[in-house]
């Protein structure tokens, strides 16, 4: 059975172009949440280092370079999972929005633990990161 993506919003005081570089690069990504091998180039195949639970493969599936007030980049997370990073400019503001896709209660991670196990986990350390972390970057 499926599980209702995890959704983060929030707004930052800080330039588009601040958060999107903050979301678009291997620095900016590791600034706020895990060191990794990112590019923003369409296929590219990196690794989001998992600290206990080890490197986990990932591949770039969208980049939409930051155009007018907009900015999203997306890619697939493991063998079941998706994020999606989107940035939206408000004249100062800048809203930030996470989309954790690919939860399915018949399913485990790669590392043995069920997806209902590991969803309220996620759900709350994305609240922390997104809300708390990335902000504080800025």
């Amino acid at each position: 059975m499926k599980l209702q993506n995890i959704r983060k919003r929030v707004l930052i005081i800080a330039p588009v172009e601040k958060v999107w570089k903050a979301i678009s690069t291997a620095e900016g990504i590791a600034s706020w949440w895990k060191p990794n091998t990112f590019k923003p180039v369409i296929g590219h195949e990196f690794t989001i280092r998992g600290g206990e639970f080890g490197d986990l493969p990932c591949k770039v599936t969208k980049i939409s370079s930051l155009k007018n007030r907009f900015g999203q980049v997306c890619f697939d997370w493991g063998k079941d999972w998706h994020l999606a990073f989107i940035v939206i400019r408000f004249n100062a503001v800048t809203e930030f929005k996470l989309v954790h896709s690919g939860w399915d209660t018949e399913k485990v991670t790669e590392f043995g633990q069920p997806h209902s196990l590991v969803y309220e986990l996620m759900n709350n350390n994305w609240e922390k990161v997104v809300e708390q972390k990335l902000p504080s970057m800025m």
